[in-house]
């Protein structure tokens, strides 16, 4: 479903099949390719830097695109690591059948998605279905809810985003977000876009919350650690790694250090995600 509703990677996806392969086949000279998910760029990029320093020689490469476009990657040959912050689509596990491409998850850590408004904005809590109805452009001013006499503008993720996946899933039911809505490519941009707009809402990962916006309660709970972790916050995810296969030599090496409890995991608490123990 997140595949087909790129087209751009569509057609990329389409002349890699049926034309000439342009696969780089990312791993060469102990180097490795991680590409996907905005959401987990921080966290590919902190223990990137600790990895290459804790193993002498190695060069990772981390960028971000989006969950999908870190997917279709793997699949392609260009990066050795796909991070997304989403699971692997039914679509996507075609694509990669029909390039023998063997994807393997490996969850890395956890993560709430925080719906987040302006700083002046008075609301503390939001129910879901009224996200649900922002979203669906049935609720249209924020009086209706308890706020100020501003029109809402609602803010979403491009739709090639893990994040929007969860969103779509979790909140909208399988509901679109109606068309006319700004989309932003990465949390940074919908940060910005909210701190900078006092009628605004948007929806951001955890980890890139900060003082610069406001996040709001959903059904009365705020999510956190805590919160993830005795399952009372409802916009929950687990965020995954992908390799080809079982994985062999340095990126078996770095992803046992993401993983590992003295190495990767302190890592990923220090860039505001949850780990996993």
């Amino acid at each position: 479903m997140r595949f087909f509703r790129t087209l751009t990677t569509i057609l990329a996806t389409l002349l890699a099949l049926f034309g000439p392969s342009n696969a780089i086949l990312a791993e060469s000279n102990d180097n490795i390719v991680i590409k996907g998910s905005t959401t987990i760029l921080p966290i590919a990029q902190s223990v990137a830097s600790a990895f290459e320093y804790h193993s002498q020689g190695v060069k990772v490469q981390v960028s971000g695109g989006g969950s999908a476009e870190g997917i279709v990657a793997l699949i392609m040959g260009e990066a050795d690591i796909a991070a997304s912050s989403s699971f692997i689509t039914q679509d996507e596990v075609l694509l990669a059948q029909l390039r023998s491409v063997y994807p393997v998850p490996f969850r890395i850590a956890n993560d709430c998605i925080l719906p987040v408004v302006h700083k002046s904005n008075p609301l503390r809590d939001i129910r879901s279905e009224d996200l649900k109805k922002i979203y669906r452009g049935q609720l249209n001013n924020w009086s209706q809810l308890g706020g100020p006499d501003l029109e809402i503008d609602a803010i979403s993720r491009d739709t090639a985003s893990g994040t929007y996946d969860v969103w779509h899933h979790i909140i909208m039911q399988g509901e679109s977000v109606v068309t006319d809505l700004p989309l932003k490519h990465s949390n940074t941009e919908v940060v910005q876009a909210v701190a900078s707009n006092p009628a605004a809402i948007g929806y951001i990962s955890l980890g890139y919350l900060n003082a610069n916006v406001k996040p709001l309660k959903v059904d009365g709970i705020m999510g956190s650690q805590r919160t993830l972790l005795d399952g009372s916050y409802l916009i929950n995810r687990p965020l995954f790694m992908f390799t080809n296969s079982w994985p062999d030599g340095r990126t078996l090496e770095f992803i046992n250090f993401v993983l590992h409890p003295q190495k990767g995991q302190p890592l990923i608490k220090e860039a505001g995600y949850i780990p996993l123990y």
